[in-house]
């Protein structure tokens, strides 16, 4: 059996995004797929991407309407609700559109290698910098390759390797297995920061066997996503960074971690602090009230975030 649910989480201004994703979903050349559309009480309702489509597109997707949950309680949902006859469960971001053989490459490797999770390499602007390909880790990774056509990897330490750069992986490009999407959550509490970095995590350590694919399994949207698009000076920023800490903390206490990986974690919630801070201080300096409340109750979970702040205003003073 080889039905792959696509669980696509829908939060939208702009009519004709959804449209693309499926698009890009029909063209796929592994035929057996359904897809479930959360419809995460979106501005514009899913309806409008819909009309037009065959009997048989239509008939292939299922929508879900809930209130807003944020972008993983609305994948979530989906993972709820992944058939029964279901082997695999696909994610794709309604701003992003998958290559055509993104679950053929998935399903085939998966299946080939006795696999429950894969990734493929996610393609984008330059305003996507920050990712980069399966293929670059063969510079500072050691990979054991699996397979030529299509080009697929195994990185054996890859947890490890994540916690050092997880910018490879994308939940567009991600597939799982029964073993995983029947158990495996996002922490939806954790909205716009590193709740999909930590699903990451829990699924590559309870995987069976984790696969990663060199070809392009999916494009990245151009910024169209309204789940993100805050910068350092919104009022949620604080929240994203102290959002992204939580996450992180839970990732270190989740599991037990060797020095390396200790390491790779303090760094990432050390940056979460710093981006904090650096964002509350710019507020201040534009004669704005900074976020006490947020902070104080960071400071409570994190008594370290006081001693930064504290270094940042002997800099500040001594600059």
């Amino acid at each position: 059996m080889t039905k792959c649910t696509a669980i696509i989480p829908y939060y939208q201004r702009e009519p004709g995004i959804l449209r693309r994703a499926l698009d890009s979903v029909f063209a796929q050349s592994h035929a057996d797929y359904d897809v479930i559309v959360v419809d995460d009480a979106s501005p514009l309702p899913v309806e409008a991407d819909l009309d037009g489509l065959s009997l048989e597109e239509r008939a292939r997707i299922t929508v879900i309407k809930q209130d807003n949950a944020g972008p993983g309680g609305a994948r979530n949902t989906g993972l709820d609700h992944v058939p029964a006859n279901s082997a695999y469960a696909a994610f794709l971001d309604s701003d992003d559109a998958w290559a055509p053989d993104h679950l053929k490459n998935a399903v085939g490797g998966m299946s080939l290698f006795d696999a429950d999770c894969y990734w493929a390499s996610i393609a984008g602007s330059e305003a996507f910098y920050y990712h980069f390909g399966v293929s670059d880790l063969a510079g500072t990774t050691e990979l054991n390759r699996l397979s030529d056509d299509p080009p697929l990897v195994e990185v054996p330490d890859l947890a490890g390797v994540m916690l050092k750069n997880w910018s490879f992986m994308h939940l567009s490009c991600m597939v799982i297995g029964r073993s995983l999407f029947r158990n495996i959550r996002f922490e939806a509490s954790l909205r716009l920061a590193a709740e999909d970095v930590l699903f990451f995590y829990d699924c590559v350590r309870a995987a069976r066997r984790t696969v990663l694919s060199e070809s392009v399994g999916a494009t990245r949207g151009e910024g169209i996503n309204i789940f993100h698009g805050m910068d350092s000076d919104s009022p949620q920023f604080l929240k994203q960074q102290f959002n992204t800490w939580v996450a992180l903390d839970r990732l270190e206490s989740r599991f037990a971690h060797g020095p390396t990986d200790l390491a790779s974690i303090h760094s990432y919630k050390q940056t979460a602090r710093n981006q904090a801070l650096w964002g509350q201080a710019r507020l201040v300096k534009r004669r704005k009230a900074p976020q006490l409340r947020l902070l104080a109750q960071w400071a409570w979970r994190d008594p370290r975030i006081l001693r930064n702040a504290l270094e940042l205003a002997v800099a500040k003073i001594a600059k």
